[in-house]
């Protein structure tokens, strides 16, 4: 366990000390990427400043280091998580008659999230002792590594994607099959009853919601005759799964939900129960790492992956771009997850699994069964 600050000596030493490890591993951060910039990018970004050309600006924008590296890859997906967080707290504010953040920022607190990442790097990060360090550590950036992952593979318009697979669907789920065993791994390494619990809840919960997930899933890939995430929203373009597959729609949104760990599926971090779950012995960064990214960023995709199955990803009126279709409708599906968190009560286990294995496996093999329907009487318009 690290030893307290108790006097300035103290907090000296340990600013030297944080000082120390940063001019340790900044280098060594830094270095990387300066090859990768000078070895990958199509101009070097000295030539580029010095002599602005718009071909070279538009080669650096089209670079696969750019769509994996800012758009529409992780800072993207990071800012966008961020603005999740605060509207999250504002929305639910307004639900319940509060103000929510305010103070951070001239409007609305609109800064709010600069504070919150501020306040968790000032925080001292706690390795209680038992735990199993390498584990530990690990988890927080294995988590943020899946969520980002994600990403690789979701379209935000034709040209807006990091990877064209045709295989996307696939890949989509065998990236969801690891976030149990980073919960559960958590839970283990923390050698602490209530993350054990939590983790032991989250892997359950997990495994009785994908599978009602995959068979949702299974209808939009019947219709669409591809697992190419692309084809999926390019057959859409007259009209939208949701309409055709509502059933489909509704226990993915649910079990989103509970993948997600979101209200009333809330049980892995149940605080009045075990804390925060398998969470509860992190602290600081390592909380801010998980909590704050790899849970926000998972939530973008979430909300990424209903638009392209059922709300036809980016197609709509020609008159705004693409990107900002796909973005607008992420948002309002972004906006009804967060609404049942400032609605409903936790479940109990029970319930919670019981609705997963018998009610939503059920309504999943029905709109398998509404798919093959559709397909046999050649409702859906024509290619």
């Amino acid at each position: 366990m690290s030893e307290p600050i108790e006097n300035v000596n103290d907090f000296i030493k340990k600013v030297l000390e944080i000082a120390f490890w940063v001019l340790i591993f900044l280098p060594m951060l830094i270095f990387p990427i300066i090859l990768i910039v000078e070895n990958y990018l199509p101009t070097k970004i000295s030539t580029l400043m010095a002599n602005p050309d718009p071909e070279m600006i538009f080669a650096l924008l089209d670079s696969d280091f750019f769509r994996v590296a800012v758009f529409p890859g992780f800072t993207f997906a990071a800012g966008f998580a961020a603005f999740i967080g605060l509207w999250e707290r504002k929305i639910l504010a307004k639900m319940q008659m509060r103000v929510g953040p305010l103070y951070a920022g001239k409007f609305e607190g609109i800064l709010q999230p600069i504070a919150d990442l501020l306040k968790l790097m000032s925080k001292e990060i706690i390795t209680p002792r038992g735990v199993d360090k390498p584990i530990f550590w690990a988890v927080p950036l294995i988590t943020v590594a899946i969520a980002a992952s994600l990403l690789a593979v979701i379209p935000l318009s034709e040209t807006s994607v990091i990877a064209r697979t045709d295989v996307g669907v696939l890949i989509i789920f065998a990236i969801l099959s690891f976030f149990p065993i980073a919960a559960l791994m958590a839970g283990w390494a923390s050698n602490s009853k209530y993350p054990l619990i939590g983790a032991l809840r989250a892997l359950h919960q997990m495994v009785a919601y994908e599978i009602p997930m995959i068979l949702a899933i299974l209808g939009v890939v019947i219709l669409s005759s591809s697992m190419n995430l692309l084809e999926i929203v390019r057959i859409q373009e007259n009209i939208w799964f949701l309409f055709l597959l509502p059933i489909g729609a509704v226990v993915f949104f649910i079990t989103a939900l509970a993948e997600l760990e979101r209200v009333p599926f809330d049980l892995p971090e149940a605080e009045s129960e075990i804390v925060t779950g398998w969470l509860t012995e992190y602290s600081g960064m390592l909380f801010g790492v998980i909590l704050g990214i790899a849970v926000y960023v998972k939530f973008y995709a979430f909300a990424a992956l209903f638009t392209v199955f059922f709300l036809g990803g980016w197609h709509g009126p020609s008159v705004i771009p693409a990107e900002i279709w796909f973005i607008l409708k992420t948002f309002l599906v972004i906006t009804l997850m967060i609404i049942p968190r400032g609605v409903y009560p936790r479940i109990r286990i029970d319930i919670m699994l019981r609705a997963g294995w018998a009610k939503l496996l059920m309504l999943s093999l029905l709109n398998i069964f509404v798919a093959l329907l559709i397909l046999e009487l050649g409702i859906l318009p024509v290619r």
